[in-house]
């Protein structure tokens, strides 16, 4: 089952990398002013926090779906 070995080292890449990383962020631009021609942007800076637990559950699922793979 190479489908399974792929989704699973995928899940075990996005796990370590949740481990690591810890967060995402990611940047937007809204519109302060809008008074006909004249407008004035911000960049807004969002943050997405990504759990431990979750990290460690994405690397465990991705072992045991590597390791089913590789039975079969």
């Amino acid at each position: 089952m190479k489908g399974l070995m792929i989704l699973g080292v995928i899940l075990i890449l996005g796990g370590l990398a949740g481990l690591v990383l810890g967060h995402i962020s990611y940047t937007t631009q809204e519109k302060v002013v809008d008074l006909g021609p004249i407008t004035a942007t911000a960049d807004r800076e969002h943050t997405i926090k990504i759990p431990d637990v979750a990290a460690v559950a994405a690397l465990a699922a991705g072992a045991f779906l590597v390791f089913v793979g590789r039975r079969r």
